[in-house]
């Protein structure tokens, strides 16, 4: 074939020359040289057509796999296709629905208290010495929807619930709403929900926070866990900034008694919700940080007292509370929290309301609470913490019906086998700046979980 090529190169060199009276004829030498060049050039051409064809056999080549491989994925996508028609050709199976839309969770904790009362003002000591399974909650959560769900929060407390007055125990029901999704990221709850106040308030399972017991903050200042029924709206102003607006029944504090003026007897826990007014709390929370919460809170009580209240016909009167905190937890292990809240309870004197003459018309309290948790590098599997805090809030001193000004110390550890398991340890020493009914000294210790 090269040959061939060759000769009909040759023929068109001859053919194509210009005329032979233009210019001489050239010599046999001559020829042959162009024959030669002419030989070179088609060898380099057919080097090239041969690189050509075996480039074109190994596509070729690919191009087969390629085709089998979209056969083959052609029978997914057709085999996918017949399923998806199937599902939505035979009705759903209303067992399996529910079962992929209903969640169960909750937590516990069990707790020793060793505590020595180094106030005898009242002639005793108030010591304690207790095991106690505090609280033991299930959840119980459905989706009806991609855009309207339920939840709930069932509890007993201490263990045991019975007719007998000495019984600690109670079952409450601290949680039952229905959320449903609203334009854009704003969502729209109505039932029993959890206040949004505080770090604790609505984020309290034991491996959640350091100690074995809650803090007095946020157990007298803000009474954690705190629950009303009503309405609220929530979602986020822009990224990282949530709110919370919610419209819900308000307390009835006691205005006579032992427990006067204290906010953690305000509560209802809607099982006594007679003679409500309306209240309203709100909340911005800042988390564009990672590991960074800041908050600032706000609750206005229209009556504290109860519009009809029994001991003190007649009063009525207003309640304001303010609240701020920062919690952060840095990648190092390094924590810092961090909390501020403050009541108050305005007076009306013409029906004898007076909280100001038992010191209880303003009530503060803070704490802050540096940690650093830290992996113990395969002594043990998990994790551990230790922890400080220092708490000083306002609570009647049980004796002349005063609000006297209390401080604590707490030091201490967790350790979390796994993440939501949870032991601890911690000492607690306390002071209040005046004679009061008992200061606890002493130790806890304490198992939580969560699932």
């Amino acid at each position: 074939m090269r040959n061939a090529i060759a000769l009909l190169g040759f023929l068109a060199l001859v053919t194509g020359t210009r005329p032979v009276a233009a210019e001489a004829a050239p010599d046999l030498q001559q020829l042959w040289q162009l024959v030669q060049q002419q030989q070179a050039t088609i060898d380099q051409l057919s080097h090239k057509l041969d690189r050509a064809l075996a480039r074109l056999d190994d596509t070729q080549t690919k191009l087969s796999g390629t085709e089998q491989a979209l056969a083959a994925n052609t029978q997914k996508i057709e085999a996918t296709a017949d399923a998806v028609e199937a599902g939505i050709a035979k009705p759903k199976a209303v067992a399996a629905t529910w079962a992929e839309r209903t969640s169960l969770g909750g937590y516990g904790e069990l707790a020793y208290n060793n505590l020595h009362d180094s106030a005898i003002a009242d002639g005793q000591r108030d010591n304690v010495d207790r095991t106690d399974f505090k609280r033991f909650v299930l959840y119980f959560n459905h989706e009806f929807n991609d855009w309207l769900r339920f939840g709930s929060e069932l509890e007993v407390e201490h263990v045991v619930v019975s007719s007998d007055p000495k019984d600690p125990g109670e079952v409450a029901l601290e949680q039952a709403w229905l959320e449903m999704d609203m334009k854009g990221s704003h969502r729209l709850r109505v039932g029993l929900d959890l206040l949004p106040l505080g770090i604790l308030n609505q984020t309290h399972e034991p491996n959640t926070f350091y100690g074995v017991e809650r803090n007095p903050v946020e157990t007298e200042i803000i009474p954690s866990t705190w629950w009303e029924a009503g309405t609220a709206v929530r979602g986020d102003l822009a990224s990282g900034l949530g709110y919370d607006l919610v419209l819900h029944t308000g307390m009835v504090m006691p205005v006579v008694g032992d427990d006067a003026f204290r906010p953690r007897k305000g509560r209802t826990e809607i099982a006594a919700a007679d003679n409500q007014d309306v209240a309203l709390s709100a909340r911005l929370r800042y988390t564009a940080i990672p590991g960074l919460e800041l908050a600032v809170a706000g609750q206005y009580q229209a009556d504290y007292t109860g519009i009809h209240d029994r001991d003190l016909p007649g009063a009525a009167a207003a309640a304001y509370l303010l609240e701020t905190h920062l919690d952060y937890r840095h990648s190092s292990g390094l924590g810092l929290r961090g909390l501020y809240a403050h009541w108050h309870f305005g007076a009306d004197r013409a029906h004898g309301l007076d909280p100001g003459a038992r010191n209880a018309d303003n009530q503060d309290g803070w704490y802050l609470e540096p940690a650093y948790r830290f992996d113990l590098r395969g002594l043990l599997p998990g994790e551990a913490g230790v922890f400080a805090r220092y708490s000083r809030w306002d609570q009647v001193d049980g004796l002349g019906l005063r609000f006297r000004q209390f401080e604590r110390v707490n030091l201490g550890m967790n350790y979390w086998p796994a993440p939501q398991v949870v032991f601890k340890i911690d000492g607690q020493w306390e002071n209040a700046n005046g004679v009061v009914r008992s200061e606890l000294d002493g130790f806890n210790l304490g198992v939580g979980y969560q699932f």
